[in-house]
């Protein structure tokens, strides 16, 4: 059981029957956009006064950092789930829009894709690039993250091509290609900080997950292990293969292995090996996702960093740990 709360009261988290009371309205902008004004907040926060039942009474808004983050929490009594995004949506143009239930936002475990989530690349289409193949093995990836093909047999196809290249490229590769996703830090050490387990999840490879969950300080990291033989890629992965299911396993593992309930819990990816992690989590995030992903997940982030992930959890800009 959670820490501080009740059997009654997780059993009532998330369940359609016993819907929360309050929920808030979270609008998020491209850091240094300033594409927030308190007009356009105003806007947002009338328009959902006036869906409930309180009107403005029931309404309270905070911002979470000047022209980029604020939150409007009210009173959802009698509004269905739907109704106030849908009404909001109109409003949200540049910037990210979620609503959420206004209880449990701070979460105490985050599973985290690695490839165009915590960093910015697909390493297999870099190493790719080394063999002239980068064109071919980029368009099976592209087609395995939107879900159009199986994500172990595109793993393996792709990895195949790599057959006999000099092992010494994947070091070359990391120090320089790969670079973290803006907000990637922040996000981290700010859950740390306040106590959270990060976890990093990769249908990538362990050579680069270590490492960049080593430089991030994430408390552990599940990855693919990529043959070696006689100091060359040997064209094959470890098995099993870490894919979709594994995702969500890991997930539902490490919850009970903290004792957390679901509504504690949050995941971020972007593509459809994520979906099932994500729909499992608490709060599952796609994060400048396809959009088949984008739509199965309960918060699509486009404008924002990965800093937004702390917004969704009612950070403010001050309280961020920033390195």
């Amino acid at each position: 059981m959670a820490r501080g709360r009740t059997k009654a009261e997780i059993g009532r988290v998330g369940t359609p029957a016993s819907a929360p009371s309050r929920r808030v309205a979270i609008l998020i902008a491209r850091p240094g956009a300033n594409a927030l004004d308190q007009d356009l907040v105003e806007a947002a926060a009338s328009r959902i006064a006036e869906l409930g039942p309180s009107g403005s009474d029931g309404i309270e808004k905070r911002c979470l950092a000047p022209g980029e983050a604020y939150e409007i929490e009210f009173d959802a009594r009698g509004i269905k789930p739907q109704t106030p995004a849908r009404e909001l949506r109109s409003l949200a143009r540049g910037f990210d829009l979620a609503v959420l239930p206004a209880e449990h936002r701070r979460k105490r475990l985050l599973l985290a894709d690695m490839e165009s989530t915590i960093i910015q690349q697909e390493c297999l289409d870099e190493l790719a690039d080394y063999v002239g193949l980068r064109a071919r093995v980029a368009a099976i990836t592209a087609r395995a993250m939107r879900g159009e093909l199986d994500f172990a047999a595109a793993l393996r196809e792709r990895v195949a091509l790599l057959k006999d290249l000099n092992a010494e490229v994947l070091e070359e590769v990391y120090r320089q290609r790969v670079t973290l996703m803006p907000g990637a830090q922040t996000l981290i050490a700010t859950m740390k900080a306040s106590g959270a387990t990060c976890a990093l999840v990769s249908g990538g490879f362990t050579f680069f997950a270590r490492r960049i969950a080593a430089r991030l300080n994430f408390d552990v990291h599940y990855a693919n292990r990529l043959d070696i033989a006689s100091g060359r890629i040997a064209g094959t992965v470890a098995e099993p293969i870490l894919g979709r299911d594994a995702k969500r396993a890991t997930l539902r593992r490490l919850s009970r292995a903290h004792r957390l309930h679901r509504a504690e819990t949050m995941a971020v990816g972007d593509g459809a090996n994520d979906i099932d992690m994500l729909k499992a989590a608490g709060l599952g995030v796609a994060f400048r996702a396809r959009p088949t992903v984008a739509a199965q997940a309960a918060v699509a982030i486009v404008h924002g960093d990965l800093s937004a992930l702390l917004y969704l959890q009612g950070y403010t800009r001050r309280q961020f740990v920033e390195h």
